[in-house]
């Protein structure tokens, strides 16, 4: 987790995972990482312990940002945690096709080779870090971000439209 406010990176947090269930070869092979790693990482109920209070502060951004999504509303109605019925947040990737609609495609390391951004890709560090790199670049040059923020409804598992208030805009 990346954390930027004021237009500034203000911390990152990284840990491995307990996901409580098995490896599919696929993931292991595109992210190195295997159920001996993770033996003694915690779970996410034991991490959102921590993370939550980063979440409550501000507005979730990800490239392709509803697989983020969807994975947060099962990790939470799985382990039948309350924390909200929605929440906001924004995709860079859906931005990144507005802003650089010329490139090839709007994959996260597209995006970074061609905005120069250091991405060692599929290390969840990385991603999000770079992540918030394509944010901050899409600020400066003066990109509407609030125009893309959307709710999501982390009962239901889907997207909502539904226009933010002022204040959520404003704790970017």
């Amino acid at each position: 987790i990346t954390v930027i406010e004021n237009g500034k990176i203000v911390d990152l947090l990284t840990t491995l995972v307990n996901p409580e269930t098995y490896f599919q070869s696929f993931n292991i092979k595109l992210t190195g990482i295997h159920s001996e790693l993770v033996k003694d990482a915690p779970t996410f109920p034991q991490l959102w312990k921590q993370i939550k209070p980063i979440f409550n502060r501000g507005i979730l951004i990800a490239h392709n940002a509803s697989f983020d999504m969807k994975v947060l509303s099962h990790c939470l109605n799985d382990y039948q945690i309350n924390w909200k019925a929605e929440t906001y947040y924004a995709c860079t990737c859906r931005m990144g096709q507005i802003c650089y609609p010329y490139l090839k495609n709007h994959k996260l390391n597209t995006m970074c080779d061609a905005l120069h951004i250091d991405l060692d890709h599929h290390k969840a560090n990385s991603d999000s870090l770079a992540c918030a790199k394509l944010l901050l670049t899409y600020q400066k040059e003066g990109f509407p971000i609030e125009s893309h923020i959307r709710c999501y409804d982390l009962i239901h598992g889907r997207t909502v439209y539904k226009k933010p208030n002022s204040s959520l805009e404003s704790r970017q």
